[in-house]
């Protein structure tokens, strides 16, 4: 094909294969990576307790759990990240009250939600491992992530968690903004649908990293 010659069609075939079946070009050096545990917390986890909830991030504990525990093996640093109270609420965006995101109108007391960042007991972080309290969706807006991971010498970062389209896929955009390497795990991240999760495992595919089953990121680590 010629420069100024590429139909409409081949246009978007290209696209089309990119989003389907790309593969980011980088090797996995597991000395280089860290484990990012998103929000598993019991906001999102804990059954039919918040409106929050996230079912099939519940499905997905043991999935997970069997991850966390082959990084620990593996000498991985696991870091948690949980949404929680911080600075009093001041350093919130200051469009999070518009959106809909937010459940409103329900008779229920929700002044307990999301103000400890508990993640779920199943997952329990070790004493010794990082838990990132953060004030919005992306694991970097914030916080010390970035400044942890370089100290740590880490330039990959695995990503699992809950939600595939919101907190994991925003962390995923700000650690390639960051010129880190990420994986994400295509099972081990959930959104409410399976065609949001999928819409986004798509674009992340095709512009912000590597997109592996549990199973494909255990066998290369």
């Amino acid at each position: 094909m010629n420069i100024g010659k590429f139909t409409e069609q081949q246009v978007l075939d290209l696209a089309k294969k990119a989003y389907e079946s790309g593969n980011a070009k980088f090797d996995i050096t597991p000395k280089k990576c860290a484990l990012l545990v998103i929000d598993m917390q019991d906001e999102f986890v804990k059954p039919h307790w918040t409106p929050y909830w996230v079912p099939e991030a519940t499905r997905q504990v043991p999935r997970i759990k069997s991850l966390i525990e082959h990084c620990r093996e593996k000498k991985i640093p696991v870091i948690f990240t949980v949404y929680s109270k911080t600075h009093n609420y001041l350093d919130r965006p200051k469009t999070l009250p518009l959106m809909p995101i937010r459940i409103l109108g329900m008779e229920i007391d929700q002044s307990s939600f999301f103000v400890k960042g508990q993640v779920w007991h199943e997952l329990a972080p070790k004493e010794d491992e990082i838990i990132i309290h953060k004030p919005s969706y992306g694991a970097f807006y914030d916080t010390p992530l970035e400044t942890i991971l370089k100290t740590l010498e880490k330039d990959t970062v695995i990503i699992c968690g809950t939600l595939t389209n919101y907190c994991c896929g925003t962390t995923a955009r700000q650690a390639y903004e960051r010129s880190f390497k990420v994986i994400f795990g295509s099972d081990v991240t959930s959104a409410h649908f399976k065609d949001l999760h999928e819409a986004e495992l798509k674009v992340l595919r095709r512009g912000f990293a590597k997109v592996l089953s549990s199973g494909e990121i255990i066998k290369r680590l």
